[in-house]
């Protein structure tokens, strides 16, 4: 039986843009706050709070929050089981691309 194609190894979790940019703005570790992922990732807030909640869903982001002065605030970053499913994802992408013959 022939090896299963590599889109059976795409992650659902990652279908939506804003997750998926997320992520690749969260790698190696990267801890972002609220603001400054919604400016990199150029999405309103809604947006983002709605990926972020999707994301801890699953435990791929872990979020905390805290003060700076007066002023609430919120921090992202990548939990390990979140960094693998994404490099696996990745991963078949680029498995994708490469069985689909010469490059494009």
């Amino acid at each position: 039986m022939p090896e299963p194609h590599p889109r059976t190894r795409l992650d659902d979790t990652f279908a939506g843009a804003i997750r998926f940019s997320m992520m690749a703005a969260l790698r190696d570790g990267v801890e972002m706050d609220f603001a400054t992922l919604a400016h990199v990732l150029q999405a309103n807030d809604s947006a983002v709070s709605k990926a972020i909640a999707a994301l801890s869903a699953v435990g791929y982001v872990t979020v905390r929050k805290g003060q700076v002065g007066a002023r609430p605030r919120t921090w992202v970053r990548t939990t390990a089981p979140g960094a693998r499913a994404f490099e696996a994802h990745v991963q078949a992408l680029r498995d994708i691309v490469a069985a689909s013959g010469p490059e494009i």
